[in-house]
């Protein structure tokens, strides 16, 4: 594997003018106006990356989920040279198209749960939700149901910040100050097994089947068009279904002609052990929505894999009417080409199932620091679950930001947090050097975690 990134060379340190002119230039996602620190990140090899002081991390969040074969693969570089020196972008409108967009299309449906057999290219996992809503929507438009506009969704799942992507993320934040969302979207209970306390001692998946059932007896199946729904939440914590929550969910959406679309942004490519995790669940969604995974994040993309009934019902003789400008770009297609070769030749689905199982054993131990509520693993998708009391299972007042921030600080190890849990996505190339450095460094932080939040020094 990858050795971690070197120091810098003396005299090569600009982080002051770095940090100044990102003060004064940028805007961040989540950041505070009055937060003025900044952490300026400068080269990655592996599962390592380095700051301009000089300061190696491992990186546990695989940047934000994607980073499946890790930083600075001399291939990956190489197929976006060459196809940069061939044809580095052209586009899929009408009846124009490429070779590396028709390779990658072929790849990606051999790849996909039988019955996935078309793709349409995106920029992007929100770009891709956006894609699929309408896709569900003009399906049934496209089949004299127009009144069937109402998407199901689940509450604090995570889809995306565009309109519609974002109106179907069950997180308030994507609602409060930004106008009206999208009319006619219903957010579910979603499947916890550890907040067992929600259903009220009846069965998770019964639950849930009972309120499904319900919402759409209330509703009326025929003016739903989908439920949309990460096969295992991400943002939402990590939180892995029953294992017969996604095939009855399946089985009754489709007995009303409701399209279930999957989104595998996150879980897509080999995070959960398997290419989709669709293929662990045992379920064929109508429309599956990937990206980060697809490309490591070396180049922005994502597709949407989708049924040839709803692809031939959507174009029609018309042809469907929406696309992007980067939809099929040749260099993105290339990068995601020598990125599924990687894949495939190191078999990191294997080292996913392999490690995050060793991973998941390290981690076991935590259970017995008053913090940890509960350790959950699928594939190298982990959360750990940090509560106030086990017993009552009560959320740390302060959330996990602080324990995030004290694992990059005092453990060099990078990963994100919720509200409830820390998420743990590294690159699928970690080996067993990495995963005890993470455990190790994981335990030294929360067992000086307080039940009131405060970090011990």
């Amino acid at each position: 594997m990858p050795t971690p990134p070197s120091a810098p060379e003396p005299g090569s340190d600009r982080t002051a003018a770095w940090v100044q002119a990102d003060r004064d230039r940028l805007i961040h996602p989540n950041l505070p106006a009055g937060r003025t620190d900044r952490l300026v990140m400068v080269e990655g090899r592996g599962c390592y990356v380095r700051d301009s002081t000089g300061r190696s991390y491992l990186d546990a969040a695989a940047v934000l989920g994607m980073m499946q074969v890790g930083h600075a693969r001399p291939e990956i570089v190489a197929a976006a040279t060459a196809q940069m020196n061939a044809l580095e972008c052209f586009h899929l409108w009408e009846n124009m198209s490429n070779d590396k967009a028709i390779e990658l299309a072929v790849r990606l449906t051999d790849l996909a749960p039988v019955g996935l057999d078309r793709a349409f290219f995106t920029s992007g996992g929100a770009e891709g939700n956006e894609i699929a809503l309408r896709m569900a929507r003009y399906y049934h438009y496209r089949r004299d149901q127009p009144e069937r506009t109402w998407i199901l969704s689940r509450k604090s799942a995570y889809h995306g910040i565009a309109y519609g992507s974002g109106s179907v993320s069950g997180l308030d934040v994507y609602h409060q100050g930004f106008g009206p969302t999208l009319p006619d979207v219903h957010h579910l209970t979603a499947p916890d097994p550890y907040q067992h306390d929600v259903y009220g001692g009846e069965d998770v998946t019964e639950f849930c089947l009972r309120e499904l059932r319900e919402t759409i007896e209330r509703i009326g199946p025929d003016k739903i068009a989908a439920m949309i729904g990460e096969p295992v939440m991400s943002v939402g914590g990590a939180v892995i279904p029953p294992s017969d929550y996604w095939p009855r969910v399946a089985e009754l959406l489709r007995s009303h002609g409701i399209l279930l679309i999957f989104d595998e942004v996150v879980t897509g490519y080999g995070r959960t052990g398997h290419w989709f995790a669709a293929q662990h669940f045992g379920v064929v969604p109508d429309l599956m929505v990937t990206a980060k995974g697809i490309t490591s994040g070396y180049v922005p993309h994502g597709a949407v894999l989708v049924t040839e009934e709803v692809a031939a019902t959507v174009t029609g003789s018309t042809g469907f009417p929406i696309g992007y400008t980067y939809t099929g770009h040749p260099t993105a297609c290339a990068v995601a080409l020598a990125n599924l070769d990687i894949i495939e030749g190191e078999d990191l689905l294997g080292n996913a199932t392999k490690i995050g199982g060793y991973l998941a054993g390290r981690l076991e131990s935590l259970r017995d620091l008053p913090v940890v509520g509960d350790v959950r693993q699928l594939g190298l998708m982990l959360g750990v679950e940090l509560v106030a009391d086990q017993q009552t299972r009560a959320q740390l007042p302060t959330g996990t930001a602080p324990v995030a921030q004290a694992m990059r600080e005092d453990a060099g190890i990078i990963l994100r947090g919720n509200p409830r849990a820390l998420l743990i996505n590294p690159p699928l190339v970690m080996d067993r050097d990495a995963a005890d450095e993470l455990a190790e460094g994981l335990h030294a932080v929360l067992s000086r975690v307080e039940p009131d939040g405060r970090i011990r020094a």
